[in-house]
């Protein structure tokens, strides 16, 4: 399952990773970002040797389908099993 959060950079920088995203991440623990295009991904370092071909496929996965999106191809969004297809200003149709 894929969990989304929004947070904000403040003018030092500084990113507040949001607390039911951050369960299994100690303070101090040393965090890798990795920026393709206008993608960020943040992983924990000590993930790094593990997971490292999983994430750059899952970060060309997500490019890949924003510039499907951007095109206005598979615009649909889910709620409890159900499918409604999204019309061109991003909201649900009827």
């Amino acid at each position: 399952m894929i969990d989304i959060s929004i947070t904000r950079m403040s003018s030092k920088g500084q990113v507040v990773i949001p607390k039911e995203m951050r369960s299994n991440i100690k303070e101090g623990e040393k965090l890798m970002l990795i920026k393709n295009d206008g993608q960020i991904i943040i992983k924990k370092a000590s993930d790094l040797n593990k997971n490292l071909k999983e994430d750059l496929e899952f970060a060309k996965k997500t490019e890949e389908a924003w510039k499907r999106y951007e095109k206005g191809e598979n615009k649909r969004c889910f709620f409890k099993g159900k499918s409604q297809k999204a019309n061109r200003k991003g909201n649900p149709k009827s």
